[in-house]
């Protein structure tokens, strides 16, 4: 019984700093659309912009401007 109450502490003990890790992780991030918006000017964002659409070029989901 000993043992598996060592088992277990030792398990939440493990569980709980992984956690922390995670969130420690979240909260100190910062995202790269902030970092943008932060350090770079109008012709950064233009630079990160896609030129092609990721979807169908349906006219609906996916309309192509000047096209």
């Amino acid at each position: 019984m000993k043992f598996e109450t060592l088992m277990l502490r030792g398990l939440f003990i493990a569980c709980l700093a992984v956690c922390g890790l995670i969130f420690g992780a979240m909260v100190t991030t910062t995202p790269a659309s902030v970092q943008l918006a932060t350090h770079g000017g109008v012709g950064a964002i233009l630079l990160a912009a896609p030129t092609s659409c990721a979807l169908p070029p349906d006219g609906v989901v996916c309309p192509q401007l000047g096209g």
